[in-house]
């Protein structure tokens, strides 16, 4: 299941950094996850310091 960033993203950069799909981009104001690249591997919810990321 394909994973979304909630509000509570602080724009860190971490959830992408770690990203093996490169499925998260920089958003306005907060980082996106792309659902058609997103495999559900959870690694950005791993190292979110905030927990934004969520299963969707």
């Amino acid at each position: 299941m394909a994973y979304r960033i909630t509000d509570a993203c602080i724009a860190c950069g971490a959830c992408a950094a770690e990203c093996p799909m490169e499925a998260i981009y920089e958003g306005d104001g907060k980082f996106e996850i792309d659902p058609e690249k997103c495999v559900g591997c959870g690694a950005c919810a791993g190292t979110c310091p905030v927990g934004a990321p969520e299963e969707a």
